[in-house]
């Protein structure tokens, strides 16, 4: 690996070296390195493009890391991966993507996760996106989460910037007593454009879901954020998007929640709004330009 290879390593999955335990590099659409245990097996499908990601039964304080990188232009790369936790594993899987494009065209990572989880199992799930470069840098990842009865799966996304277009679409099935909890955060800049599409549904008596979105949005860049969640039985569901506008940015929140059992409590807040002046003024005060104050602010806000 380069020294490119390197940083976008860092900066969507947290690694310095090779990680250990399971793990799965892509890069320019070819596996550049793996390692699979007994613990937790990945195998390249033989009918498309990806791996499935077997997490045995029974497997505790586990990590698989999965991070694709991309470093050339005019390159378009579709991946399926397939995670399948068995009962009672707990396991944190890292993801992400990371862009670095040094040419005027067009670089595109298409990432399809359908994760199966079955009963009493545990997931958290990480996933970064970075651009970086020339020419276009496009982050189009679906996520399709099959919960089985007491499973949990936990998901933080980070969308880090310089990412010129992205739409992520999650959807999720949940069973008795499942739940999910997703925490998203999104900075887009210049003329980015961020997509995202939430839809969830609480099959299963006394399942929960959780989404709490935040981002920032800067130059002439638009988010848009959508939701779904259906309450077919007694649940809980709970949606907040907040939303930072800077500069003539904006943001767009279209919530739907449908409960269509009467037991099923239902929740979507919004909220979006520009930097309040006495914020920057108090960081001002203290010898930081506009720019440093507006920039501290927004990365308190992501953290």
């Amino acid at each position: 690996m380069n020294s490119i290879d390197k940083e976008l390593l860092k900066s969507i999955s947290d690694l310095h070296s090779v990680p250990e335990g399971s793990f799965n590099i892509r890069k320019n659409g070819e596996c550049l390195e793996r390692r699979s245990t007994s613990d937790i097996e990945i195998i390249s499908k033989e009918d498309k493009s990806g791996i499935d990601i077997i997490v045995h039964k029974g497997v505790k304080n586990k990590s698989v890391h999965i991070p694709v990188i991309i470093t050339v232009g005019d390159l378009t790369d579709v991946v399926y991966n397939d995670f399948y936790i068995e009962e009672d594993a707990d396991v944190l899987i890292v993801a992400g993507c990371g862009i670095h494009n040094p040419t005027g065209e067009e670089s595109r990572h298409d990432g399809v996760h359908t994760f199966h989880l079955q009963k009493n199992s545990k997931v958290k799930y990480v996933e970064k996106h970075l651009g970086t470069g020339l020419g276009g840098k496009v982050l189009n990842p679906l996520t399709k989460i099959f919960m089985e009865k007491n499973s949990y799966f936990e998901m933080e996304t980070l969308q880090l910037g310089g990412v010129t277009y992205s739409k992520r679409d999650t959807e999720a099935v949940l069973e008795d007593n499942a739940k999910v909890i997703i925490k998203e955060k999104i900075l887009t800049t210049e003329n980015n454009e961020a997509i995202t599409n939430f839809d969830v549904l609480l099959k299963g008596k006394n399942s929960h879901v959780q989404v709490t979105s935040r981002s920032v949005a800067k130059g002439e860049s638009k988010q848009v954020f959508q939701s779904n969640i259906i309450g077919e039985n007694s649940s809980f569901g709970h949606v907040e998007c907040d939303g930072i506008l800077l500069d003539n940015a904006q943001i767009i929140s279209i919530p739907k929640i449908d409960a269509k059992c009467p037991e099923a409590s239902l929740v979507h807040e919004a909220a979006i709004g520009k930097i309040a002046g006495e914020q920057l003024i108090k960081l001002m005060s203290l010898g930081l330009s506009h720019e440093e104050a507006e920039n501290l602010i927004i990365k308190g806000y992501l953290s």
